[in-house]
């Protein structure tokens, strides 16, 4: 059996996402990482409030929910083998963390810190994201070619067939959006985010993010990771952390990380962490039959195994 486990990204959080799991193991996860980002994350996941969706509080929180999870499988099934790492976006760092490329002190304070360096990148208003449903994916990049002269507008979420997230500068996206829906989109939407993420205005941010990592000690992961930027396997530390800066201001190439891992042969892809939004695009990748997609988000989610 060939086992996949993936970690999701930002958009995946929300109050109460870790009740479905009994383990008491869990607050001391989140505690210890709340002392290093110096806010209560596990309190931000038990009751309301508007900091969940802050890219400063949820990149953390995704990170840490990814990781205990993953102790929990550990504990549940500890004969589980995986072959292949992988995460979208932020969930790429968390995917690293489960193949000891790193520490969990060393993953809490990167994420902490390439969260600050993409909320500071661009001034509040001005930059945003949209996603463009039921297009092809050559019809969504010539559009947004043809108007770059204008300013930052990119494919930057390769997430499924006819499922793209684009992202750059708020007014253009808002000004281009209709034309999207006149060339045939099914839904052309601007997403409730304030980063745009992925998108050349990072570039400044990406340069800081790589002097950060550039003190942090990089392993070679324990199993292949494929990575977005590439959507291959790496095996090597420097090469992920190099793929980690790059990723700041690089497309998320989701589809085509997922169609690599089906060409491997594999059996079952994972999607380790809270919500389904990973499996819901993988089905909508894979093609083969008989790759198993599962999520774990409870403890019920065992059952499946």
């Amino acid at each position: 059996m060939k086992n996949v486990l993936v970690f999701p990204g930002q958009g995946s959080q929300s109050v109460g996402m870790m009740d479905g799991f009994s383990s008491s193991h869990i607050q001391d996860v989140f505690n210890e990482a709340s002392d290093i980002v110096g806010e209560n994350l596990f309190e931000l996941i038990i009751q309301e409030n508007e900091k969940i969706n802050q890219t400063i509080y949820t990149q953390p929180l995704m990170l840490v929910a990814g990781y205990a999870t993953y102790q929990i499988l550990k504990t549940k099934q500890p004969d589980f083998n995986i072959d292949y790492l992988a995460g979208h976006s932020l969930g790429e760092l968390t995917a690293a963390l489960v193949g000891n490329v790193f520490s969990f002190q060393d993953a809490v304070k990167i994420v902490h810190k390439r969260a600050q360096l993409m909320q500071d990148a661009v001034p509040p208003g001005k930059g945003a994201m949209a996603a463009i449903l039921g297009l092809d994916d050559h019809l969504v990049e010539a559009i947004c070619l043809a108007h770059q002269s204008k300013g930052v507008i990119e494919p930057v979420n390769y997430n499924s067939p006819g499922q793209i997230v684009i992202a750059g500068e708020k007014k253009l996206l808002e000004d281009i959006l209709p034309e999207f829906k006149e060339k045939g989109a099914k839904r052309a939407l601007m997403l409730p985010v304030s980063v745009p993420s992925h998108c050349s205005l990072m570039k400044e941010a990406e340069i800081q993010f790589a002097d950060f990592l550039n003190h942090i000690t990089f392993n070679d992961p324990m199993v292949p990771i494929i990575q977005n930027v590439t959507a291959k396997p790496v095996t090597q530390g420097e090469e992920i952390k190099l793929n980690l800066i790059a990723q700041l201001s690089s497309p998320v190439q989701w589809t085509a990380s997922i169609r690599y891992l089906e060409s491997c042969g594999i059996d079952s892809i994972i999607e380790c962490g809270p919500g389904k939004v990973l499996t819901g695009l993988n089905k909508r990748i894979i093609t083969s039959e008989g790759v198993k997609l599962l999520s774990i988000n409870s403890d019920e989610s065992f059952n499946e195994f």
